[in-house]
């Protein structure tokens, strides 16, 4: 499989994920800037990184929602492709609209960088497929505007629809995101948006491989389906 991974003004853990895909899973992995307009021929798979695009300017993810290489995502992900969008990412694909809700700043009103304990909430995607449900994953954080956001109406058509893929821990919600969502699913379950770090997770010297079948899972997904 060829993911992209999109690199923005800000961007800081895009080499991280690049890294995880060639030298952990030996993946076709390879940039796009966010200027470009189309995804190079053959991807399969796209990765909005986390970081501060654009500064943050505005809100987290409101500018970069604008950038040229969107509408390919956004073409991308209409086709069925995987996305996966980490933290900055996850708030990118809010604002674009590719994902519902909204981002706020923590609770606290502090950036957090901390180690939390998610739970996988559902089997029912590509990337949480080789997980077990209710298994505890322990993940990095590293954000200020972290604190997902959804009206009750839409809370509940999360939790009908079982696109709810990662929860914090009861207790260690690190951002006051409602009903202690981590990480979220389009409707057709290919576009993921999650503010803890799997990239961070994924090999044994950093602490933990908990993150990695996130990346084996998407990487195995569609295979052959390119844009």
């Amino acid at each position: 499989m060829r993911i992209a991974v999109v690199t923005f003004p800000g961007s800081n853990c895009d080499e991280d994920a690049v890294h995880v895909l060639r030298n952990v899973l030996g993946v076709a992995a390879f940039k796009v800037w966010h200027r470009d307009t189309q995804l190079p021929a053959g991807t399969e798979g796209v990765i909005l990184p986390g970081g501060f695009s654009y500064g943050d300017a505005l809100r987290s993810g409101a500018l970069a929602r604008f950038s040229p290489i969107m509408g390919a995502v956004r073409a991308h992900a209409e086709k069925g492709g995987p996305v996966l969008g980490i933290c900055n990412g996850m708030q990118i694909l809010v604002e674009s609209g590719l994902l519902p809700g909204a981002m706020l700043q923590n609770s606290s009103r502090k950036f957090v960088c901390r180690w939390v304990g998610i739970q996988v909430e559902t089997l029912h995607s590509p990337f949480t497929r080789f997980y077990q449900k209710g298994q505890i994953l322990n993940v990095p954080v590293a954000h200020h505007e972290g604190c997902y956001y959804a009206p009750p109406e839409l809370l509940a058509q999360l939790k009908a629809e079982d696109r709810i893929a990662f929860r914090y821990q009861a207790g260690d919600n690190p951002n006051g995101a409602a009903d202690d969502i981590a990480g979220l699913l389009n409707p057709g379950r290919n576009v993921l948006g999650m503010m803890p770090h799997p990239e961070r997770a994924s090999e044994g010297l950093l602490g933990s491989e908990d993150g990695k079948a996130l990346f084996v899972g998407m990487a195995s997904a569609w295979a052959g389906r390119a844009a």
